[in-house]
């Protein structure tokens, strides 16, 4: 029979595993003591502790190298202490409940076996399963007085060992990197070191999710101290490791052949988003701004707190393509990256905010639903808004057409979304009125009360579109953005304006730019003459009294333009809110901004650049000036994303007309795409009329300049009552 010391080992430790398993209370032979344990040579030796605790002797195993090389004896080893330690934590609860009671102790054990334990994490055999094993003895350990610091303080060091050894991994990733070129590979050992189980950046994430784990597992928000764990990942000293790691990251964004390869470094970018995982972003976000724009080198000063959002804003391409190849990213530590969900690109938030809805779903029972074509509103509506909202939210929909032969495989619920999305805005209903700039954009009528039922109406079209949301089906509506930006709870601004009315909008603009002394008689209120009731309406507490003045301007365009956008539809859209976040919650909806509610909503459109092209008009440009030309250059490198977030920026709605961009409308019926110079600074951003489809383009003087400031305007472009 085969003998060898580690046939032996592994033999023993199996006998102690079956023990255990076939007698629950096996486990507690091992956390008491006992004599006599071993046999002593010399008899007039005392025992000490560790000869008297089984588990010390356990513990002990961990010194030989014949065991803590071998995976196969690490699972089981750690398989066993797991058992005989999980009972620590029961023990003290008791303990503390019924200090009279003399029942079992919990024993305990010197810094060098505490130290044994954490150690396993930084062993080449520590598998994810002996990893997930070693956390949890670690939490159980916890319950062991004063073990708590004794772990923290050496999981601190080893991240600084770990980090320092990673370094200069990732130092030599990026030579290879820099000196690729088209076609070659990156050097084989290297890749090799850094994709192994027991690579230096697998370790250290290990160390970085131990420490998390120490300090939050089974608490709940709150209940754990996220000042002491932040401190102590400062105290890691981790900032050159993060400096390396970007440096890396830019070579890589700069290698387009070979980028993909960045997945190499999934492991330390995990580490870090372990690291930011409970900064309060928002809290931070101001700090975190004064380092948006800077250099590589000031990451390394950078507090943990403040790292997340300068990170994560300098290197979105890179980890958009990463989770563009593997979108399951997402629903691990790469989550994360929705407390900046402005770097991550539209169809990755998509997969993110789908995965998310799909999570909550068990069970999707049939609800059958019969309309008549020419009455599918209101059908459907008597059909769903007495159902409760987790029957509308769980369900899957079965149309029938009355009258008509068909079985719903999904087609026919896609055409009743369209159906029913176009019948909302039947004017009988009185719910949504055009606006000014785009008859087929629409905005909640303020007199819609004339209808008695129009407040269940608007709960129930925020309840539709919701549930169309969930069912992945693309609605034929679009809503001027003052009620994309109500859905996330953001506030107006005076460009909103623009497309409701934009004459108002003119004139408001009119009163910033010039001094208004003594030329309007305006008071902070408006009057509305509705069916024939007259009504002062005061804009702040007795406005009625107080005059519009130069002092107070701003104050005044701020605040009717609240009145105009928001004020004056609360009601409705108060109930349009509570049918829409009945179905989707509202801190997942916000993940989006205003333009990619409309994506989701309507689609993404499928446009056509040659027929955009052709049917734009250019002022003080022609079509063969060098800016035009790179225009059309940027538009066609452009993704679908970015193109309809383009069109939504210049025309105010992402919809392509029926016959194509010829048939573009705006405030004065047809109105093409134009693109007119402007001759202020090529330093500004490009700006936009949505009411007549107007781009105000300056002349940049090179390609690379058009592109990115036409994506940083679509993407970034900032709003507010000033002007630019």
């Amino acid at each position: 029979p085969d003998t060898t010391p580690l046939v032996v080992a592994n033999q023993a430790i199996e006998i102690l595993q079956y023990l255990i398993d076939s007698d629950a209370k096996v486990k507690f032979f091992f956390i008491t003591e006992h004599e006599s344990l071993l046999v002593s040579k010399n008899k007039k030796d005392e025992q000490n502790k560790t000869d008297k605790l089984p588990l010390k002797h356990l513990f002990s195993l961990l010194d030989r190298k014949l065991i803590t090389d071998e995976t196969v004896l690490m699972d089981l080893l750690t398989n066993i202490l797991q058992t005989c330690t999980k009972p620590f934590r029961a023990i003290v609860k008791n303990k503390i409940g019924s200090p009279s009671k003399k029942k079992f102790q919990v024993p305990s054990f010197d810094v060098d076996e505490l130290r044994r334990i954490v150690s396993i994490i930084r062993l080449d055999s520590c598998s994810t399963k002996v990893f997930q094993q070693t956390l949890n003895i670690l939490y159980y350990l916890c319950a062991v007085e004063g073990s708590f610091k004794i772990f923290t303080e050496q999981l601190t060091n080893m991240a600084r060992i770990t980090s320092s050894a990673l370094i200069s991994d990732i130092e030599a990733l990026t030579k290879e990197v820099e000196k690729a070129n088209f076609g070659s590979e990156l050097e084989v050992d290297l890749v090799q070191k850094l994709t192994l189980p027991s690579s230096e950046q697998a370790k250290l994430l290990k160390v970085l999710t131990t420490v998390d784990y120490l300090h939050t597992h089974k608490k709940k928000e709150g209940e754990y101290n996220t000042t002491e764990l932040i401190g102590l990942y400062n105290k890691m000293n981790l900032g050159k490791l993060w400096v390396t790691l970007s440096r890396c990251m830019f070579a890589f964004e700069q290698k387009k052949n070979i980028s993909t390869s960045a997945t190499l470094l999934l492991p330390v970018i995990e580490s870090l988003m372990v690291v930011c995982k409970h900064c309060n972003i928002f809290t931070n976000e101001s700090k975190s701004a004064t380092f948006r724009e800077s250099k590589i080198e000031d990451l390394e000063s950078v507090a943990v707190e403040n790292l997340f959002v300068p990170f994560t804003d300098q290197h979105k391409k890179l980890l958009n393509q990463m989770i563009r190849s593997n979108p399951k990213l997402m629903s691990g530590p790469f989550s994360l990256l929705v407390k900046n969900s402005k770097v991550l690109d539209f169809d990755n938030k998509r997969y993110y905010f789908i995965a998310k809805l799909r999570s909550e779903n068990h069970e999707r029972p049939k609800l059958p639903i019969t309309v008549r074509r020419d009455q599918v509103f209101l059908d459907s509506y008597r059909a769903l808004f007495f159902k409760t909202n987790d029957e509308i939210k769980n369900s899957k929909l079965e149309i029938t057409f009355k009258g008509e032969s068909g079985v719903d495989a999904g087609g026919l619920t896609r055409e009743w979304y369209q159906v029913l999305s176009r019948q909302m805005f039947n004017p009988g209903y009185a719910l949504f009125l055009p606006v000014a700039s785009d008859k087929t954009t629409f905005h909640p009528n303020r007199t819609s009360g004339i209808n008695p039922e129009h407040l269940s109406f608007f709960k129930f079209t925020g309840m539709i579109i919701a549930k169309a949301i969930r069912d992945q089906c693309f609605l034929d509506c679009h809503f001027s953005r003052e009620v994309y930006k109500s859905i996330l709870d953001r506030p107006v601004s005076l460009k909103d304006m623009e497309s409701l009315d934009p004459d108002y909008y003119k004139s408001l603009v009119w009163i910033l730019e010039n001094d208004i002394t003594d030329i309007i008689e305006e008071t902070f209120s408006v009057e509305t003459d509705d069916y024939g009731e007259h009504k002062v309406i005061n804009l702040i507490q007795d406005g009625s009294n107080i005059a519009v003045t130069e002092a107070n301007k701003q104050e005044y365009v701020k605040s009717i333009v609240e009145y105009k956008l928001n004020t004056s539809v609360k009601e409705q859209m108060d109930n349009f809110l509570v049918g829409f976040y009945a179905l989707i919650p509202k801190e997942l909806i916000t993940i989006f901004d205003e333009q990619e509610v409309e994506l989701l909503i309507s689609g993404l459109p499928d446009i056509d650049v040659d027929d955009w092209k052709n049917n734009t008009t250019y002022v003080n440009y022609t079509g063969a000036c060098k800016q035009v030309n790179y225009f059309w250059r940027a538009v066609r490198s452009f993704d679908v994303e970015e193109r309809a977030k383009l069109l939504q920026f210049v025309t105010g709605t992402s919809k392509v007309p029926l016959n194509g961009f010829k048939e573009l409308s705006g405030v004065n019926g047809t109105c093409k795409f134009s693109i007119h110079r402007d001759y202020g600074s090529v330093e500004r951003l490009p700006s936009s009329h949505t009411c007549f489809n107007q781009l105000n383009l300056p002349a940049y003087n090179s390609y690379e300049a058009l592109r990115g400031a036409l994506l940083h305007a679509i993407n970034e472009g900032s709003e507010g009552f000033g002007l630019a």
